[in-house]
């Protein structure tokens, strides 16, 4: 077995070839089961194998794209549960980007963050509240609810609002650090969550506990976007911009900057980082996913309540963080992924399975010890499990390595085209 995994290591084109085999009969059982969620996950399980073989970065994202974009959704559309698969494949993708969001705060700056979903809730009243007739309440002018249309506009607003709420947050948490960070942004997720709760006197701006619903659903050239279906593929476009995005911030000087301040705050300083700055920026932009979300969630769900932004939730999604590995995107996104899933869809089905069996008198298992509402307990044994036997997560971070000899290569080369570029240049100056 070592021998033929040693071969296909090196051997580009037999993994190509068995990978096809692999993504055909997976779609294929797919789209003839009808409704297989085991067929779904080994589908979607391609990607993770797909990053593993040893083919160039843009070829396994353009490889990526036709399965997410034409593969899945083809496959998924031929059966009755269409749009329970990519009702999951919407949420995957919408904890995605928030979980690489808050990667960048605890992940790469190490700042514990367990407020995070505060954003999140900004960013989805930031649209609930004006694409429902509450915003009637207090607004001097303009006509409520907004039309779909509106939708676009208020991704970038609920971005920038999130954005702004994440720098009011770093300013007064500057000062502390470790557990007092956490205790000081665990409360001021419970004050936003509070606040949205009672915000319905002496102006009713928020509908207080009851929450907001009938929110206007987004449209685009007159279509309106209803189904999980459609909403996919909204995701899907933020979802590769958030990606783009962090992997761009990740290898830069502000993601260096980052690093450093992880490692040692007084360090980085020394070396000239600005700590104020570095950090805000990290707030910033971890809680702008964050709200862009928001927005997508609260159009999704048509529906927005406080209960929907509890600690819980922000709890969940550093899970996702710390199961994937703490500063990996690869790891966040697999982390987040198999979190959601196992959530909205394994559980799920075994417990249904399980009722299945009792109804049936096979077995006889308590309505307590159902599957769904084990599901933090099996969370806390997932965490025991790793923290001792797999600390840096599933897929660890990994720092860039260079070639010395390239490296040396290259100068050696610069070495020999300056003397030639500074002779011409004094010729055309003569």
């Amino acid at each position: 077995m070592k021998k033929i995994m040693s071969r296909l290591e090196g051997n580009k084109k037999a993994q190509i070839i068995l990978f096809f085999i692999y993504v055909i009969a997976t779609s294929g059982s797919l789209m003839l089961a009808q409704k297989s969620v085991v067929a779904f996950l080994l589908l979607l399980f391609s990607l993770l194998l797909l990053y593993f073989m040893s083919l160039s970065t843009k070829l396994k994202w353009l490889i990526a794209g036709v399965i997410l974009i034409v593969l899945l959704p083809f496959s998924a559309s031929q059966g009755p549960a269409y749009e329970s698969y990519m009702e999951v494949s919407t949420l995957v993708g919408i904890y995605i980007a928030m979980a690489l969001g808050l990667n960048i705060v605890v992940g790469l700056a190490g700042l514990l963050d367990l407020g995070f979903v505060a954003f999140f809730a900004v960013g989805a009243y930031t649209y609930g509240i004006f694409a429902t007739n509450q915003a009637a309440n207090f607004m001097p002018f303009g006509t409520y609810p907004l039309s779909g249309e509106s939708f676009w506009f208020f991704i970038i607003a609920g971005c920038l609002i999130a954005a702004l709420f994440g720098v009011l947050l770093g300013i007064p948490v500057l000062r502390v650090k470790g557990d007092y960070l956490a205790i000081v942004t665990l409360g001021f997720g419970e004050i936003i969550r509070i606040v949205f709760n009672n915000l319905d006197k002496p102006i009713n701006i928020t509908n207080g506990a009851m929450g907001l619903s009938s929110v206007t659903p987004p449209s685009i050239f007159g279509i309106n976007l209803v189904y999980p279906s459609q909403f996919y593929y909204v995701v899907l476009v933020i979802l590769g911009a958030v990606i783009f995005i962090v992997r761009r911030f990740e290898y830069s000087k502000v993601g260096r900057s980052w690093k450093a301040v992880r490692e040692n705050e007084i360090a980085a300083q020394a070396m000239g980082i600005h700590l104020v700055r570095t950090k805000l920026l990290a707030f910033a932009i971890g809680a702008s996913f964050s709200g862009m979300m928001g927005v997508v969630f609260a159009a999704k769900q048509t529906f927005v309540d406080p209960t929907s932004f509890t600690l819980l939730e922000s709890i969940t999604i550093l899970v996702m963080v710390i199961l994937g590995g703490m500063g990996s995107v690869p790891g966040v996104i697999l982390g987040a992924a198999v979190v959601t899933i196992l959530n909205l869809q394994v559980l799920t089905e075994l417990t249904d399975w399980f009722n299945q069996l009792s109804l049936s008198g096979v077995i006889s298992i308590p309505d307590a010890l159902s599957p769904a509402k084990m599901q933090r307990f099996i969370f806390g044994g997932l965490l025991i499990l790793f923290a001792l036997y797999r600390s840096q997560g599933l897929l660890p971070a990994k720092q860039p390595t260079f070639n010395l000899k390239e490296l040396k290569e290259e100068a050696e080369e610069e070495e020999e085209i300056q003397p030639v570029i500074s002779t011409a240049e004094k010729n055309v100056n003569l």
